[in-house]
């Protein structure tokens, strides 16, 4: 049975073989381009490099950047056709075409960029944001900007940004009004929220997919963890009774040899091989109980220490060995370096449980240390807290060529804190392991108390994090609800807020509009006048004709939050020349 072994009925995820083509054996591999044009030689076939073109990202970008940029060069102009206008659209599609390349290129190191420039080309055609040129790039590269990055902040305050920037070219640009501004906020919510949502979205669904199948695999490797465990347990019952039978078996022989010895009929030669017998018997019951300590996992050597084996002795075999290691005791404040620490000092002696999981602890955090981190600096700290023992043991950080080794050669580690994990549970204590400053530190902390109860399993990292990561797709597919509901209410109560405050400014007192005169100078008339006219500075839809003759027509409100009826006034040649009421309520 291999480490790889399972016990009967355990399942186990297999992974079917891919079919590999044969070759014949006078074809040289693909890759092997020595030679020239060698006849017999094989060439890459045209279509699989096609093929493997066309799934790059290069080739991918070049799509994406030629689908955002038809659109920008081939539509006509703006929506809508009393839409506000910017930068002449001419020079705008010019620009489009490197400012779109530009996006595409850095939309995976740089999204946040990328999402702005669209934008940006938008709001120079017009305050209102919404052409037919850019919107398929906004939605597109906002959707990657919540695909390509975690930074929800910066893309709020990107959006927010495109929001405090049409309000100020809602005040400047002319024919720009607050309708436009809504206008923008409606697009960006539609245009660039709603997609970045939808892309954060699809990232988090990819990491709790990812988060799945790594706890599926370590599931996988904890089986075969149980497994060996398993097998080791067996070897410990099969040790037990090797050791109860065999050796009580031996000291039976051993005390038989002792009694014929000293039997008086025996002569002398024949007391001397019961002597001998005894000796025998004696040394085979030693030899059985080193045999038991052999009989361990496989790549564990067989033990050279002896059982009783102390921490002191311990760190002064690691100190011997050219470890930077150093031993501290919290007891009276004392201060033992591990050079200095002598076999002779007597600590207080702890629970044989205790004292056996905390040698276990330094021992496996050392040789951690040591393969790890060679040459770092190691501190063991021993502490005592009323009925509790805690050790520590940190190591530093490895020189930096020692660093850069271990990195080009990392391996998978093992199971020894699985182990170490477990043996301090069963003794009633917790196991923490954790990166520290560049370091490593374990920390165990065990009762004083005989006989203390077995602390509670630890939950397995992996379901803590596919939990995590269904927390964050839960919350992110909350924020694709509760974002553009909160934003749509808030645009609307910002809208009816507006329109409630032109609706005040736009009412005309009855006195002033009394006191006009017709053939009065339109200067004259519109200091007096509102700052606002009856729509918004624009004309009601239900607004009767001018009257003939007349060259412009301004209608006022008589009162707040209704055009029925609405002061009209006319101007001919920059004079008042009609005032009437008419009723311009749809």
């Amino acid at each position: 049975m291999t480490g790889t072994d399972r016990l009967p009925g355990t399942p186990r995820r297999t992974l079917p073989d891919r079919p590999r083509p044969s070759r014949p054996a006078s074809d040289p591999p693909d890759g092997d381009h020595r030679g020239g044009d060698r006849p017999g030689r094989r060439r890459p076939a045209p279509a699989a490099a096609l093929r493997r073109l066309l799934r790059s990202e290069r080739a991918a970008d070049l799509l994406l950047w030629l689908v955002l940029t038809l659109p920008a060069v081939s539509a006509g102009g703006l929506p809508g056709a009393e839409q506000a206008a910017g930068v002449d659209l001419r020079w705008i599609r010019i620009a489009a075409v490197p400012l779109l390349a530009l996006a595409v290129a850095v939309s995976r190191s740089r999204p946040l960029l990328a999402a702005a420039i669209p934008a940006g080309l938008a709001l120079a055609a017009t305050p209102e944001l919404f052409t037919n040129q850019f919107v398929l790039a906004q939605v597109a590269l906002s959707f990657l900007l919540g695909r390509r990055t975690d930074r929800p902040r910066r893309a709020l305050a990107l959006f927010c940004a495109i929001a405090a920037a049409g309000l100020v070219l809602a005040r400047t640009v002319p024919d720009a009004t607050f309708g436009g501004w809504a206008t923008l906020v409606l697009t960006a919510l539609f245009a660039m929220v709603l997609p970045w949502l939808l892309g954060r979205y699809a990232r988090q669904h990819a990491a709790l997919v990812s988060t799945g199948w790594e706890l599926a695999e370590r599931l996988e490797r904890e089986q075969e963890l149980t497994a060996d465990r398993t097998r080791l347990r067996e070897r410990s019952r099969i040790a037990g009774d090797m050791h109860d039978s065999l050796g009580h078996e031996l000291t039976l022989i051993a005390v038989r040899a002792a009694a014929l010895q000293v039997s008086p009929g025996l002569d002398e030669p024949a007391r001397k091989e019961a002597a001998e017998l005894r000796e025998a018997a004696a040394a085979a019951t030693e030899r059985l109980r080193e045999v038991i300590g052999v009989l361990r996992e496989d790549d564990e050597g067989a033990p050279v220490h002896p059982a009783d084996d102390r921490v002191e002795e311990l760190v002064k075999r690691a100190a011997a060995s050219g470890m930077e290691v150093e031993l501290v005791r919290d007891e009276g404040g004392d201060r033992t370096a591990a050079s200095d620490a002598s076999a002779d000092e007597a600590p207080t002696p702890l629970p044989p449980v205790a004292d056996r999981a905390i040698h276990r602890v330094v021992q496996e955090a050392l040789t951690n240390a040591a393969k790890h981190a060679p040459g770092a600096p190691v501190t063991v700290r021993l502490r005592r807290d009323g009925d509790h023992a805690e050790v520590t043991v940190v190591n530093g950080t490895p020189p930096p060529r020692t660093a850069k080794a271990l990195k080009a050669s990392q391996t998978p580690g093992g199971y020894g804190l699985v182990g170490l994990d477990e043996r301090v549970r069963l003794a009633g204590g917790t196991l923490h392991a954790q990166p520290v400053d560049g370091g490593f530190a374990v920390t165990a902390r065990l009762p004083l108390t005989p006989g203390a109860a077995p602390a509670p399993p630890r939950e397995y990292a992996a379901r803590r994090e596919l939990a995590a990561a269904r927390r964050r797709v839960r919350r992110g597919i909350l924020d694709a609800i509760w974002i553009p509901v909160v934003g749509t209410i808030v645009l609307g109560a910002l809208l009816f807020g507006v329109d409630l405050y032109t609706s005040y400014r736009a009412v005309l007192d009855a006195g002033t509009y009394d006191s006009l005169r017709i053939g009065q100078p339109r200067d004259a008339v519109e200091r007096r006048l509102p700052a606002y006219e009856a729509d918004v500075n624009t004309r009601p839809a239900a607004a009767p004709a001018d009257p003939p003759g007349t060259d412009d027509c301004v209608l006022y409100r008589t009162a707040p939050l209704t055009l029925d009826p609405s002061y009209r006034l006319c101007f001919t040649d920059g004079r008042l020349s009609h005032k009437d009421k008419v009723d311009a309520d749809p």
